[in-house]
């Protein structure tokens, strides 16, 4: 796939000399998704696109979707490029608030003492570790105005419900098996899965899609400190699950199996999650590809054609049963992971499964969050990868 080079122009135009509609989309894609400069704070930092000049057949309806995508991938981008001591969980759900309140979304917010009384002992073994109590879960809801318009029974009934799941790690320092500095470099983008979620969630929004989206981001920091969670720790996680404590930088899988319970108890059509979860899926893959474990074949199928039709490519995994071994404990229900890190990406995977109510599912484990000089359309390090890819899967699922 070509990458793109971009240089920060002030005004650009685009001549459509006799190319289709679809590749006139793509290049006002490619112009507005690249148009935004990612946050820093340099005495002379990139100036955004201001002007966009379009000559050739088409409306502005013709072209929405491609705005509105462009826009969604700005918005993860620029979250995740946002330095930790400006992305705190605090800041984090600070804008995310203001971001709900703009996009007309339902926010609800499940703190760490509700957390704690609620019995999501997984969640909060890995939040415990920060000095503020300021992770949390938080559930955005958007409907779309055919249930606004006070649908009739069998109108909402057809209607379907998808729920998205984002990893929003602000900063992951290993915990107490504590990451080499090589490693910690970057980790204030461990939060890329739920920036990934807003992102697709606002393209949703903007393109006012028939269906139900609820969106569960677990938002916390994994720190070390004399309260953080430790290496041989029993804890408990909401759905009754014991889970014995191997490794504290596998701590994603202990966020998320919390939120995954919440997502599916609303019994979601489609469950989503998103996350920059394990080292392993990057060897396995690199950069250019992100890996995808599915809970049946239909799903696996249409997560591959999403990519292919996106430009966010996809590899399929598999997760067998027999992999489950590999997560047996003597001393509580399952084992959290394996020292050894032997397919690490599949039985996290495994590990997710069981806590998401055998609702129809994807997991999505980023490794082509970041990609040095690009990937495809975008021009960034940082891609956004998921949000094309989200968006036509959902698309495609629905229909």
């Amino acid at each position: 796939m070509p990458r793109c080079y971009w240089r920060n122009p002030k005004e650009l135009t685009l001549v459509n000399a006799g190319v289709d509609q679809s590749a006139a989309r793509d290049g006002i894609y490619v112009v507005l998704a690249n148009g935004l400069p990612l946050p820093a704070r340099k005495k002379k930092p990139a100036k955004a696109l201001e002007t966009l000049n379009y000559y050739g057949p088409g409306s502005a309806a013709d072209f929405a979707a491609a705005i509105a995508l462009a826009e969604g991938n700005s918005l993860t981008r620029s979250l995740t490029a946002l330095p930790p001591n400006e992305l705190t969980p605090a800041d984090y759900r600070q804008r995310i608030r203001t971001l709900a309140k703009a996009q007309g979304w339902a926010l609800e917010e499940f703190d760490f003492k509700k957390l704690k009384k609620m019995g999501a002992g997984a969640f909060c073994a890995v939040a415990q570790g920060s000095a503020h109590e300021d992770a949390a879960i938080v559930h955005l809801r958007y409907e779309p105005k055919e249930l606004k318009g006070g649908a009739k029974a069998n109108e909402r009934a057809n209607i379907q419900a998808v729920a998205l799941v984002g990893k929003g790690i602000c900063f992951d320092t290993g915990g107490h098996n504590l990451k080499p500095a090589k490693y910690m470099q970057g980790m204030h983008e461990d939060m890329n899965g739920s920036a990934v979620v807003l992102g697709l969630l606002q393209t949703i929004s903007a393109l006012k899609l028939p269906v139900v989206v609820d969106a569960w981001l677990a938002i916390a920091h994994n720190h070390i400190s004399p309260t953080a969670f430790m290496q041989d720790d029993i804890i408990t996680a909401l759905d009754g699950t014991t889970i014995e404590v191997v490794h504290t930088d596998a701590e994603g899988r202990l966020v998320l199996a919390d939120t995954l319970t919440l997502a599916s108890k609303k019994k979601p059509d489609l469950l989503i999650d998103f996350a920059t979860l394990t080292g392993s899926m990057d060897t396995a893959l690199g950069s250019l590809y992100s890996g995808v474990f599915a809970s049946e074949e239909a799903l696996a199928l249409l997560a591959v054609s999403a990519g292919r039709a996106s430009g966010e490519r996809v590899c399929v995994f598999p997760m067998d049963e027999d992999y489950e071994a590999g997560l047996e404990s003597k001393v509580a229900d399952i084992k959290q992971c394996t020292m050894d890190g032997e397919a690490d990406h599949i039985l996290a995977a495994r590990f997710l499964k069981r806590f998401t109510g055998s609702r129809p599912w994807l997991h999505v484990d980023l490794s082509a969050s970041t990609s040095e000089g690009g990937l495809g359309a975008i021009s960034s390090d940082i891609t956004g990868f998921g949000v094309a890819w989200g968006l036509h899967v959902i698309q495609d699922w629905s229909r």
